[in-house]
């Protein structure tokens, strides 16, 4: 029990041993005082003054992340995504799936389902992930056709092909770019390599799930039990 109300953010071990020493904890209506009485959260009602503690054993969150958060746990200096979370989130220690570089926005996952999360990432899985995003200089079908063949980067690599929407084309053009690996500033580098640069970058879907559009940047709420399982049923595609 101290080790479930612990990670369910109650406190530390030790304050929660004196949280069930004031009796106030029980499991399906019996008062609970001893620490290590084994207690099944699925099948059992626990309750801390009379509230029912909710228990799931995975999290899901969609943030729109904003600009200038790392898309990391912790750092040192600088400010994470996990900053942002609520501390009852917090306690199911979630963690970014992927990564969205710090000067960009848009749809960031957060769990603690592992498992999922390396589906989501493993390059052999080739989910897809779609990219809004504003461009200095004219991006032309010739672009288009070069992305769906795979860009060379700047290291020698070339990328698995991308799928180019043109929205806009001009000195300052607006395009929609589909990926299905995340190489480090992908997006950036493949239009750097055709000699363009990226001014603002907004990631907008992960396979089957788009960024919800009531969310503002720096919101996030949990997935539904409906989305959870489109993202677990994801398939790759080839582009």
């Amino acid at each position: 029990m101290d080790k479930l109300l612990a990670n369910l953010g109650f406190g530390s071990r030790k304050e929660v041993k004196k949280l069930l020493k004031s009796g106030v904890v029980k499991a399906d209506g019996h008062t609970v005082t001893d620490p290590k009485i084994h207690v099944d959260p699925m099948e059992q009602e626990v309750t801390v003054n009379g509230e029912v503690v909710e228990y799931k054993e995975f999290i899901y969150l969609m943030m729109n992340k904003p600009a200038g958060y790392l898309s990391a746990t912790e750092d040192a200096t600088e400010e994470t995504v996990i900053d942002l979370l609520e501390c009852e989130d917090v306690v199911y220690q979630p963690f970014p799936v992927g990564r969205l570089d710090k000067d960009t926005e848009g749809f960031l996952l957060l769990t603690n389902d592992g498992q999922l999360a390396h589906q989501l990432t493993s390059p052999k899985k080739h989910i897809p992930k779609t990219y809004y995003a504003h461009i200095l200089g004219e991006v032309t079908e010739e672009d288009g056709a070069i992305f769906k063949q795979g860009v060379v980067l700047d290291d020698g690599y070339k990328t698995k092909p991308g799928q180019l929407e043109i929205v806009e084309s001009g000195s300052k053009s607006i395009i929609y770019l589909t990926i299905t690996e995340g190489k480090f500033h992908q997006v950036k580098r493949m239009f750097e390599a055709v000699g363009k640069k990226v001014t603002y970058l907004k990631r907008v879907s992960i396979g089957p799930l788009s960024l919800d559009e009531d969310l503002q940047v720096g919101e996030y709420r949990e997935l539904t039990d409906e989305e959870i399982e489109l993202l677990k049923n994801a398939k790759g595609i080839d582009l």
